[in-house]
């Protein structure tokens, strides 16, 4: 463990969130009002790491430690003689259900790390492109890429990758970065997610039993790295940003930095929380009979702010998006899947035809019809990126709660049930979205994405849904704690256990698994000192993430691969040789794959076989490790 990019994480986030709230009013608690300030600051790394790429100012780690300090050394300088020292904690019940949710944040961070260091390289395909980002961002210290090979940059927000590439300056393993920050953020949503439910519902007791239920069901957020992890995390203290608003109006102002941060960190994952948000102001405007300007004026201030990165680039992610549904489109026609995706390209530009386009009902590579018991049944086999599955018990508390709106719902116009009538809505929209394959609905988003949100509301909902059954029994004279302890344990069994199960198990690497052998190979360079110059002629990510480097952004190395099967060994080693690169991988799988692509079959077919016959016998490259399939070799 990196203990110096640990300890200047959270200095980022904390330095930075006292910055945006120290015109607030913030909370009296000492501990809701630190651990905060990281979920704030966490909102505010994309914005800060954009703006500096605009005013062309490196994105520096030693630029974001000042940025984040400058606010809070400026205070103890003014302030040195007012500041008591010294921390004094009461066991009251608020802070013993803050002290439950800190163990769930800790039960949930073991989950996730000891499932996410369980095998060494990365899962699925995501995290491999993402190292790539990352490794450029951390190198370069910019977001603009001119040659336009970088993944996941221009016209993707790059607000994840903003803040793993500024950890990789300080730490020298991309995988380690990567992978552990990745789960630390996640966790940490389970005690932002606490604060805002505390200030959602009105009861620390019902946020508590929401957070046990959010870190117990297993369609919330997995380890999968991605950039998903940050903007889902961000939609808590955004939120709890918007709730503060009724104790200051100038939350308003924090709200808008915060929201903006996931408006940088993810294109369709903004739509969806933008429409749960929109949800949030339309219902607490009608129940307060005065539109809430503040809250809109924070979303539409954010959703204006996003144009420092999004300005120019709209049509540019709508061409990408066209054309990742085209062939998504191909690949379920081939299987007798017909989902009407026009080829015209203009007509993505064209109202409601083009979103049709853009977001079919079947957009998302996982997404497909669900059936009654992908809800109710949590299973212990399931998906990599987002997990399906509510559990037995938390769906009979969902009915439950749902069915006591009904019972009330003449009372449901009082204030208090504001966030039940919120919390409903959320769960209607984000079940449509889960299920427009199912029911065919005209447009999707990406819908088996939509499960970790859907969490959200459930949690919200079994809360209500446990303080019914909680009162209904004790009418029958049934102890409370009985009720509660059944509950808690039958969670703890239909949902939680299969949760951990699909977190801790090993996960396959992805389209790398096709080739076995070759992925053994690649392994063996975690055993070479980081950094190691390495290059291959299949996909720069199959280095990258495994800790070495080559630079696969530089116009040399992408003029030398566009014309690689033109070359003989000698020009391939003096190439190498002059950019001072130690190793040569070849993946036979990897490499033909990548350069049927690049060139074409018959040339790969024609070419590759004699380059590396010739590679073999020139005497400039020594074998360092061999597997049926993959060489590494040494440039001499």
């Amino acid at each position: 463990m990196d203990f110096l990019t640990l300890a200047l994480f959270f200095i980022y986030l904390w330095g930075l969130g006292f910055a945006f709230t120290r015109f607030v009013r913030e909370s009296d608690n000492p501990l809701e009002r630190n651990l905060m300030r990281l979920g704030i600051g966490l909102g505010v790394v994309p914005f800060i790491g954009i703006l500096l790429n605009l005013l062309h100012i490196p994105v520096d780690w030693r630029v974001f430690l000042l940025l984040s300090l400058v606010v809070p050394l400026g205070y103890l300088f003014f302030n040195l003689g007012k500041i008591k020292l010294g921390f004094k904690f009461r066991l009251t019940k608020s802070n013993i259900a803050l002290l439950v949710v800190i163990l769930l944040f800790l039960g949930t961070f073991f989950m996730y790390h000891k499932g996410a260091f369980s095998y060494p390289y990365f899962e699925d395909d995501d995290p491999w492109e993402h190292s790539a980002t990352v490794k450029y961002i951390a190198n370069e210290k910019k977001l603009s890429d001119p040659n336009d090979v970088v993944p996941y940059l221009d016209p993707y927000p790059p607000g994840y990758d903003i803040l793993m590439g500024i950890l990789h300056q300080t730490s020298g393993s991309v995988v380690w970065v990567l992978k552990f920050f990745n789960l630390l953020i996640i966790s940490l949503s389970i005690i932002f997610f606490y604060f805002f439910a505390k200030e959602f519902m009105g009861s620390s007791q019902k946020a508590l039993f929401a957070t046990f239920v959010l870190a117990a069901i297993p369609s919330y957020q997995s380890h999968f790295i991605w950039a998903h992890s940050l903007a889902v995390t961000l939609f808590f203290p955004a939120m709890y940003c918007l709730e503060r608003i009724k104790h200051d109006k100038r939350w308003m102002y924090t709200s808008l930095f915060v929201i903006s941060g996931i408006l940088f960190t993810h294109p369709t994952e903004s739509i969806k929380l933008g429409g749960m948000m929109l949800i949030y102001f339309v219902v607490k405007s009608l129940y307060h009979r005065r539109v809430e300007y503040r809250v809109i004026t924070a979303q539409v201030g954010a959703f204006a702010l996003s144009f420092i990165w999004w300005a120019g680039r709209f049509a540019g992610y709508l061409q990408a998006r066209f054309a990742s549904v085209s062939s998504h489109a191909e690949r379920l026609a081939a299987k007798g899947i017909e989902v009407g995706v026009s080829q015209d390209q203009n007509i993505i530009m064209k109202g409601y035809s083009a979103i049709k386009t853009v977001f079919p009902a079947s957009s998302g590579t996982a997404t497909r019809a669900y059936s009654f018991s992908d809800f109710v049944i949590a299973r212990k086999q399931n998906m990599i990126n987002n997990p399906i599955g509510v559990g037995i018990v938390l769906s009979i508390l969902l009915l439950v709660a749902i069915i006591y709106m009904v019972m009330i719902f003449r009372k449901l116009k009082d204030k208090k049930h504001e966030w039940l009538v919120i919390s409903l809505l959320w769960f209607v929209m984000t079940f449509l979205l889960v299920n427009s394959m199912t029911f065919m609905l005209p447009i999707g988003i990406f819908a088996f994405r939509v499960w970790m949100l859907m969490a959200i509301p459930i949690a919200l909902l079994a809360a209500q849904g446990m303080w019914f059954l909680a009162g209904f029994f004790k009418s029958f004279g049934i102890n409370r704690i009985i009720i509660f302890a059944l509950v808690i344990t039958g969670i703890v069994f239909t949902s939680g256990v299969q949760r951990y199960a699909v977190n801790t198990a090993i996960w396959p690497p992805g389209s790398r698994g096709v080739f076995p052998d070759e992925l053994q190979a690649h392994m063996w360079l975690l055993g070479l000192p980081e950094d190691t110059k390495v290059f291959t002629f299949s996909d720069k990510a199959d280095v990258i993430a495994f800790d070495k480097f080559i630079c696969y952004w530089c116009e040399e190395e992408i003029a030398f691969m566009d014309e690689l099967l033109d070359k003989n060994s000698t020009e391939v080693y003096n190439f190498l040789k002059r950019k001072r690169y130690e190793y040569l991988i070849v993946g036979i799988g990897m490499t033909q794959r990548e350069l049927d692509w690049k060139f074409g079959e018959n040339k790969t077919r024609e070419r590759f076989p004699k380059l590396m016959e010739e590679i073999v016998s020139s005497g400039n490259f020594r074998v360092a490790h061999q597997t049926n399939g993959a060489v590494v070799f040494r440039v001499v």
